[in-house]
């Protein structure tokens, strides 16, 4: 499955290109977890020794986005139930700490940039396109937490979000949990437009129990859970 994603021609083959090229596979969630990583067939895409592969893979280890076990090999990273739990917590407590801060900085472009990653967001439960509301969910909140201008705090949510993304959550829940969330987005974006800095947070807090509750009634055995 990530050979597929990865053919095609790549004229850089440097290990950043390789680095950026598998993170980027692994962040769109056409991989899903578990899934085998293999170092020969990658190296053999980008027309490279498996040295600058393995070096790429080490990288994603300590992102947490790769596992690896001697004698079995390279997978894309899986978490527990539990686990998934404990990085939702650790992204609420960022963004409240970020939000803090954006709703003060923000600007008619900050409030712009939220805006259409709302819109998109409704279109997608519309269309009912999970996929979509996944990834536009993702840009929405990166968009009300950026004009906090914090790149060391703003670093480590990306990050954290980061870890859960092979497993695209969002995908799981039915369309009347997506629709949930979308109205809590709906307070959100009101309070932050608002500069409403109590509301936004209450918001907040009120969505991130919701996003708790959903996580909960995902079913363990669907082998995307190690």
């Amino acid at each position: 499955m990530l050979i597929s994603r990865l053919a095609g021609e790549h004229r850089d083959s440097s290990q950043a290109a390789i680095l950026a090229e598998l993170r980027r596979c692994l962040l769109d969630g056409g991989v899903p977890p578990g899934s085998a990583i293999p170092l020969d067939e990658v190296a053999a895409v980008f027309g490279v020794s498996v040295i600058p592969v393995r070096e790429s893979l080490k990288t994603l280890i300590g992102e947490g986005l790769v596992e690896h076990r001697p004698n079995l090999g390279y997978t894309v990273a899986k978490l527990t139930p539990a686990e998934l739990r404990e990085m939702y917590l650790v992204r609420e407590v960022l963004e409240t700490a970020a939000l803090t801060a954006s709703v003060k900085a923000a600007d008619d472009k900050a409030d712009e940039a939220v805006k259409q990653a709302h819109q998109a967001m409704a279109r997608a439960v519309r269309d009912g396109d999970a996929q979509a509301y996944h990834r536009e969910s993702r840009r929405f909140h990166l968009a009300l937490v950026t004009p906090c201008g914090m790149r060391r705090l703003l670093g480590m949510f990306e990050s954290a979000w980061n870890i859960t993304e092979p497993l695209q959550s969002m995908t799981h829940l039915t369309a009347a949990e997506r629709g949930a969330l979308q109205r809590d987005h709906d307070e959100i974006l009101a309070a932050f437009l608002a500069r409403d800095t109590e509301a936004l947070l209450t918001a907040a807090r009120a969505h991130h129990g919701g996003l708790r509750v959903a996580l909960d009634s995902l079913p363990s055995d669907t082998g995307l859970f190690a």
